[in-house]
């Protein structure tokens, strides 16, 4: 039985063992005095996700999902919010005070956080970098952010066409364009790369960027930078990195489980950046 007080929460997926979300959810908690809430994780994959919500219990505060998960627990939920219907893609279950499990997609206003953070509030145009739910999350994003047209680089006619359905969807012109013309996406004000590490590295080359690049949001994290982040660092340009994202989406979550705000947003953002250079072996940044 549990100490009066605790709380529970954790993050699920398969594979989990990399996750950063139980460093930035316990520094949250360390830094709010919740001394009685505990943050683990947990590895579970498509088959597993429906036994493990029928013992969500009391205790529970809630869970962050990743991969594979996000779209297959919605059948197991009771609600999901309109933001995460809309990309068919769940990110957060919070257990109600009358039990009842709730779906949500922070990842979207993360994107929106960290891209306003850097001075991105709003382009005239935009390019994403790949396919698949982190896109479709981009896309609901870059409604909020994006004036006009989103280009999207994908392999092959059928993500392309996909991606053209998630722009009819969330109300964005999206135009496709095949990933063999992906080094023309680096020319647009605001650049998405929602590919996993390695794919965009081809495009890090001499002479591929612009003389004076946009903004680059490079979803990864690990390993950090990518070269194409550190190559459009090089050139003048912003970038944006996965780490702030997964720190925004969380401030979200912590905020939404815990019922406080606003949520640690710096001892977050500092937690994961010792972890991260941790693993690495370098200093942690300064500050």
């Amino acid at each position: 039985m549990s100490a009066p007080g605790h709380r529970r929460a954790a993050v699920l997926g398969s594979p989990i063992a990399h996750s950063l979300s139980p460093v930035l959810h316990r520094a949250a908690y360390a830094a709010l005095g919740l001394a009685e809430w505990t943050y683990e994780r947990y590895e579970v994959d498509e088959s597993g996700i429906g036994d493990f919500l029928r013992d969500f219990g009391a205790e529970w505060a809630g869970l962050s999902l990743t991969m594979p998960l996000k779209r297959v627990v919605i059948p197991h939920l009771d609600e999901v919010t309109p933001t995460a219907a809309a990309v068919e893609a769940v990110n957060t279950v919070i257990r109600t005070p009358d039990g009842r499990r709730v779906g949500d997609n922070t990842d979207i206003h993360g994107m929106v956080a960290a891209l306003h953070e850097r001075g991105v509030d709003r382009v005239p145009r935009a390019a994403v970098l790949g396919a698949g739910a982190t896109a479709a999350s981009a896309l609901a994003a870059l409604s909020r952010v994006c004036a006009g047209e989103v280009t999207a680089y994908v392999r092959g006619e059928a993500r392309a066409e996909e991606m053209r359905g998630w722009g009819e969807r969330l109300g964005v012109d999206v135009r496709t364009a095949p990933w063999a013309d992906a080094a023309e996406a680096l020319r647009a004000p605001l650049v998405v790369a929602t590919t996993p590490a390695g794919a965009t590295d081809d495009l890090a080359v001499a002479g591929a960027l612009p003389a004076e690049p946009g903004t680059l949001f490079d979803v990864v994290y690990e390993p950090w930078p990518t070269p194409l982040a550190a190559a459009w660092a090089r050139a003048g340009g912003t970038v944006v990195g996965g780490l702030d994202l997964l720190v925004h989406q969380a401030v979200l979550q912590v905020e939404q489980m815990t019922g406080r705000a606003p949520a640690p947003l710096a001892a977050m953002r500092h937690a994961g950046e010792d972890a991260l250079a941790a693993r690495s072996g370098a200093p942690p940044p300064p500050g």
